[in-house]
């Protein structure tokens, strides 16, 4: 007797539940940061404080369509890809604080 070969449907079910794994942990994830990222970067104002991609911090003096210029210092301005703005200075600080925080409460348990 021959064993029963098995279905096309039994065959392409581990297929379409890995097509959906990297769905939901890879693709859809990537896309939300995306949206927020051009969100983000479409919201920019002249007077806003940012960290480019490079982790220099500035205030926006100009914007354009395609660059920044940031002033880094007193009468020292660069400018770059609007594109390499990767955050507030605020959302940076944040972030710093709560891992200071974090760190004092683990040193003293």
């Amino acid at each position: 007797m021959e064993a029963a070969q098995p279905s096309f449907i039994e065959t392409a079910i581990p297929f379409i539940i890995m097509i959906g794994v990297f769905y939901f942990l890879i693709i859809r994830p990537q896309a939300k940061r995306q949206r927020e990222s051009q969100n983000f970067l479409s919201q920019l104002k002249r007077g806003d404080e940012v960290v480019t991609t490079s982790g220099i911090l500035g205030r926006i003096e100009g914007l354009t369509e395609g660059f920044a210029t940031l002033e880094i210092a007193d009468g020292v301005r660069i400018k770059i890809l609007r594109s390499h703005i990767n955050r507030s200075q605020k959302e940076v600080l944040e972030q710093s604080q709560a891992k200071d925080l974090a760190s004092k409460k683990e040193g003293i348990k």
